[in-house]
């Protein structure tokens, strides 16, 4: 993968987890959920983890073909 690949790929991950982490807090909300369980909800997510993972790993692979 290229950088410009990369670059596209953390942005639209990154898009899709901010989504996601918005559509849980929107939800708890709505449920009227306690800011803690909401928060424990987004940490132990497997789906956000996941994507966490990914930017991570992305974020690797950038900085070393970078050095390359």
């Amino acid at each position: 993968m290229d950088q410009q690949d990369l670059k596209l790929s953390k942005k639209l991950i990154s898009s899709y987890k901010k989504r996601l982490e918005k559509e849980i807090l929107d939800r708890s909300m709505k449920l009227k959920m306690p800011q803690n369980k909401f928060e424990e909800i987004i940490n132990n997510n497997n789906e956000l983890i996941n994507l966490k993972k990914t930017l991570e790993d992305l974020e690797t692979e950038s900085e070393s073909n970078s050095k390359v």
